[in-house]
């Protein structure tokens, strides 16, 4: 092991020092805490330990594991001792490891002042503010206002380079994905938030003055409306960091700062409260009574709000909005479940919704709704079956207004064939398959790139519901270069589903046959190792050697290489936990070669070429592949054997990545570990 080789010349320099310390607790402590504060992760990366220091992490180890319950004991004998209070620190390691956690934090935060890159610079300062508050309230915030500085610099930075890319491929044949920018001053938003609702509140301020000074005057809305999938930015970032807060689980913060946005129709602010009545449903049903009362109250609402509404009582997490200029749906969730909702608030909704709904229609010139005509007609269209299921009385009026927009409204519409009209009411064993439905056209159509697109949609629908069939799907495509880019899509699809349903044989044998990346492979095989290791652990471990020995054929200067590597050293943790420090070399070894490699966000990406029919990127994050997991488990196991492995990488974002995850792992303990 890379600590051990170290060790043992030191060892023999602190033989002499160890003699005058052992059986003095209190001396020993005082000289760990000196070394404990001066430590300097910088001063590390270029030389050895300075030596005091080293003396007194090597003593720590070897005075806790050998001899100190036995000079705990002899120091209990003598009087003068004062016994620890209660509410103290029940084993001096633990205090002397928090010391040591905190000095990693700070020396670490001043380094960051000087990284070129100003997004690593923005999250080692935000995440070194987050881990430090509980230790040092004023130091955490000056931290976090620093970060915010960071961060805002590296927003327009980055949105600016983003958009330059965007423009040189819309000039460009060749389309290749665009990963969109990290939004930092969220994050920092989001790690504030959770700490000081009054810093977070200046934040949303700066953020919402910058906000409105680059607004281009032309994206407002029209006068007198207010669209609600684009309402004012102020409160677009109010509930972006609501529903943030609310998805870590913290509902009170959370409320804190959406309630005061929620007297309004937004999208953002509907699917808040969808989120929020799974987790507490009547203070969602309270909140949403109350924005039904502004919005029937507001004369400037129109058909667009009542469809967003509508969403909350019978489509969860699924809103359309239809415009004389086009419609627009939003779907979080794969499968829409109607809500228990209480027949009291249904009817409110259905109630309130008529008023509007009932509105006299406006001349086109005079028209200033989002929705329009052509949206209206959609919205009562879609409602109508629900009005006349649970308030019949009102359904007569509707049809009137129905009928009488039917002239300005496109033809399906009116004939009913526009699936935007169900989509979500239906049940889903009613809903069509696409699968069959495009194979049902393919023999009417003549044109070769038209069929092929027609297969492709095929192939992926049995794909998505695991059906070993779309591999033959795909083996109709008569474009070659569609074929290869479906083959390979389909068969990630098909793996993705057979793991996510737990079926680890099946799962194995589509590894196997599959034309997949070496990253989506190795990941696969890690992914089954989890499945199995409770069942047979000696399969797992040979099936995370078998995703090394996967991740060893990505080229050597490969980020992905590092990533894999990360995940399986992070199943050989579970798995086989001696050999982790092993495969952690591996890890600093290869990223050391990875100049793209930061030990953080890592993804699987899986992308399909269709030809004309444009291209789709499915893709998801991955934490296995990334540092903090691991560092913090392997942090728990053995401090200083983590902190030097951190200290071996290279580049500063591993570097900072692992000292954050290690330093958080002692903070955030309760439980005292013996190293």
């Amino acid at each position: 092991m890379f600590f051990n080789e170290v060790t043992p010349q030191v060892d023999e320099e602190a033989k002499p020092f160890k003699q005058t310390i052992v059986g003095k607790p209190e001396a020993y402590r005082k000289e760990c805490g000196k070394a404990a504060r001066e430590f300097r992760p910088s001063q590390w990366r270029n030389s050895m330990l300075p030596r005091v220091f080293l003396l007194a992490l090597l003593l720590l180890s070897f005075f806790q594991q050998t001899n100190f319950a036995q000079a705990e004991k002899k120091a209990s004998t003598k009087p003068s001792v004062k016994k620890p209070a209660k509410d103290e620190e029940p084993n001096p390691l633990a205090a002397q490891r928090r010391t040591i956690a905190t000095s990693l934090l700070t020396s670490l935060a001043e380094e960051a002042r000087g990284y070129q890159d100003l997004t690593l610079r923005a999250r080692v300062l935000v995440r070194a503010a987050d881990a430090l508050w509980d230790s040092d309230v004023e130091k955490a915030r000056s931290l976090f206002r620093r970060a915010w500085d960071s961060a805002s610099t590296a927003d327009k930075d980055a949105f600016r380079l983003y958009e330059e890319e965007r423009q040189r491929q819309r000039k460009s044949t060749k389309q290749t994905y665009i990963r969109s920018p990290p939004e930092l001053r969220a994050e920092v938003l989001r790690l504030a938030a959770r700490r000081d609702h009054e810093l977070s509140e200046q934040f949303l301020t700066l953020l919402n003055d910058e906000s409105k000074a680059n607004l281009n005057s032309s994206s407002a809305a029209s006068p007198g409306t207010e669209d609600p999938e684009n309402p004012p930015l102020d409160v677009a970032n109010r509930l972006q960091l609501a529903r943030q807060l609310l998805d870590n689980g913290d509902v009170g913060r959370s409320l804190l700062f959406a309630d005061k946005v929620l007297d309004r129709v937004t999208t953002r602010g509907i699917f808040f409260l969808c989120a929020l009545r799974e987790k507490d449903q009547p203070a969602a049903d309270e909140r949403f009574a109350r924005m039904l009362v502004a919005t029937v109250a507001n004369p400037t609402s129109d058909a667009a709000g009542v469809s967003v509404l509508s969403s909350y009582v019978f489509t969860p997490f699924l809103y359309i909005i239809v415009r004389e200029s086009g419609s627009h749906s939003s779907q979080e969730k794969s499968n829409i479940v109607e809500p228990n909702i209480s027949p009291e608030l249904r009817l409110h909704f259905l109630k309130g919704a008529a008023q509007i709904l009932l509105r006299p229609i406006l001349p086109r010139d005079q028209d200033r709704t989002i929705a329009g005509k052509r949206g209206l007609y959609f919205t009562i269209a879609r409602l109508l079956p629900l009005y006349e299921q649970y308030a019949p009385d009102l359904a007569p009026q509707l049809r009137v207004q129905l009928a009488s927009l039917g002239a300005d409204v496109p033809e399906d519409l009116r004939t009913g064939r526009d699936s935007m009209l169900t989509k979500g009411l239906t049940p889903v064993d009613q809903v069509r398959d696409e699968g069959q439905e495009a194979l049902e056209r393919v023999d009417r159509m003549a044109d070769g790139e038209a069929r092929d697109g027609l297969y492709v949609r095929a192939a992926l629908a049995a794909a998505n519901k695991g059906d070993a069939n779309a591999r033959n799907l795909v083996d109709k495509i008569s474009s070659a270069e569609v074929r290869k880019s479906a083959r390979a899509y389909v068969d990630f699809t098909l793996v993705s589903h057979a793991l996510d349903a737990s079926e680890v044989i099946e799962a194995l044998r589509l590894i196997q046959s599959s034309d997949l990346t070496h990253l989506q492979r190795a990941w696969a095989l890690l992914k089954a190792a989890q499945l199995l290791k409770k069942s047979d652990s000696t399969r797992a471990l040979e099936v995370v050697e078998e995703a090394a020995k996967t991740a060893r054929r990505i080229g050597g200067s490969d980020a992905d290489r590092s990533r894999a590597l990360v995940g399986v050293a992070t199943q050989i943790f579970d798995i086989d936990r001696a050999r982790v420090w092993e495969a952690l070399l591996e890890v600093v070894k290869a990223a050391n070669s990875a100049s793209e490699f930061t030990g953080e966000d890592a993804q699987i990406v899986a992308r399909l070429q269709a030809g004309s029919g444009g291209t789709s990127t499915s893709s998801s994050t991955i934490s296995e592949f990334d540092l903090p997991g691991i560092f913090g488990s392997v942090a728990r196991e053995d401090l200083f054997q983590s902190i030097e492995l951190a200290k071996g990488f290279n580049a500063d974002a591993p570097r900072a990545a692992a000292t954050i995850a290690i330093a958080r792992a002692v903070l955030n303990s309760k439980a005292v570990v013996s190293q």
